[in-house]
């Protein structure tokens, strides 16, 4: 794919186009980033794969190689095309990043069980409920009964800890990442870690149930 690319510049020719950029010629930017182009299909053939498909990472990554034609002065100390590389790769590690935390999230929404009419139950159909105060359905009361029961059966004492806190379970009130943090004396971006990682563990434990 890389060959239909246009040649890279040679780095007398890539100082004439930059010097052109900085007095404001608009040619000189859609030649730097045209003749980079061949560098992101580069970068892209490490980071190719099912999941990630070698159009969508030219995509990606020419954003990056934009962004470092945007950004990019004479007084930098490595070539242009060494400094988009980085931006490339980056860009290209973001979106990758990017994609693998959604997919790990757990949608508060999944199913995890029906009520007595059939409907289904989602985790924030029962998370935060007291089942003391559910009076008209005895299924959702099952449902909270299970999911303390997992609660003790596939968390660890920290993960127990983080989910109680954040959805107000067991009469507690429900407190955000950055308190939870606090108390636990760990960064809020761990207890996001954990709190996925745990809701994760309980939707496997009830969505069998």
């Amino acid at each position: 794919m890389s060959t239909s690319f246009p040649k890279p510049l040679t780095e007398k020719e890539e100082e004439y186009y930059v010097q052109q950029l900085t007095q404001g010629d608009p040619d000189a930017r859609s030649i730097l980033i045209e003749r980079n182009l061949r560098l992101v299909a580069h970068i892209v053939k490490k980071y190719a794969s099912p999941t990630y498909s070698q159009d969508d990472l030219i995509s990606i990554g020419t954003i990056g190689l934009i962004k470092a034609v945007n950004t990019y002065t004479i007084g930098k100390s490595t070539r242009l095309a060494t400094y988009a590389a980085k931006c490339i790769e980056n860009e290209i590690l973001m979106s990758i990043r990017a994609t693998r935390k959604n997919r790990q999230e757990v949608s508060l929404n999944l199913p995890i069980g029906t009520d007595k009419d059939g409907n289904e139950i989602s985790f924030n159909d029962i998370l935060g409920t007291d089942a003391d105060e559910i009076v008209d359905s005895i299924s959702l009361k099952i449902q909270v009964s299970k999911l303390y029961e997992a609660l003790d059966r596939v968390l660890t004492p920290r993960e127990k800890e983080v989910i109680t806190n954040r959805y107000g379970l067991d009469g507690k009130e429900s407190l955000p990442q950055r308190e939870i943090a606090k108390s636990l004396g760990i960064s809020r971006s761990y207890v996001s870690r954990i709190e996925k990682k745990a809701l994760q563990k309980l939707y496997d434990a009830l969505k069998d149930k």
